[in-house]
């Protein structure tokens, strides 16, 4: 992913009104490994059960700009443990909640929503670019991480083609 900065941050969120895209409080970027995510998510620290999430720009349809979404957290938590719907880790360190955002454009305005099981705090670049054991002898685990991310890509962004109502 190419770094952001917080001007990037504001003027990417599909979903968000000008003031909540400017009530943004951005990560830390400067300390981010940019060059080992796929995507960037985080909590606002300001505000508990708001979280944002970008998904890196393609040249194929969106002119490779970064788009993001404003997600809410649902106040309920899972009674038992979930699996993240981006990166399916089956040895999650962390919890999994339910995140709800915002649908663009005037769907959005009346209140309609979409919704995921997410990484609590966004884990899923970290847990996709861990080489999974050898599952038999001769198991590519490169090529198996490299699936693994490949499918994280496609599952971030058809979340961000539902909140724009694009399928």
């Amino acid at each position: 992913m190419l770094p952001l900065d917080v001007r990037t941050l504001r003027s990417c969120l599909v979903n968000a009104s000008r003031k909540e895209a400017a009530d943004l409080t951005p990560p830390d970027l400067a300390a981010l490994d940019w060059d080992h995510l796929d995507l960037l998510g985080w909590r606002d620290p300001k505000l508990p059960r708001r979280a944002y999430v970008v998904v890196p720009g393609h040249q194929d349809d969106d002119g490779g700009l970064p788009r993001g979404v404003l997600l809410r957290q649902a106040e309920a938590v899972p009674r038992r443990r979930a699996q993240c719907a981006w990166c399916q880790d089956v040895t999650l360190p962390n919890d999994v909640v339910f995140y709800a955002a915002r649908l663009a454009g005037a769907e959005g305005r009346q209140g309609a929503t979409v919704g995921t099981l997410l990484c609590r705090d966004f884990e899923c670049s970290r847990n996709v670019q861990v080489l999974p054991p050898l599952a038999y002898e001769g198991f590519d685990r490169e090529a198996a991480r490299q699936q693994r991310i490949a499918v994280l890509e496609e599952r971030s962004r058809a979340f961000l083609a539902a909140v724009l109502s694009e399928g």
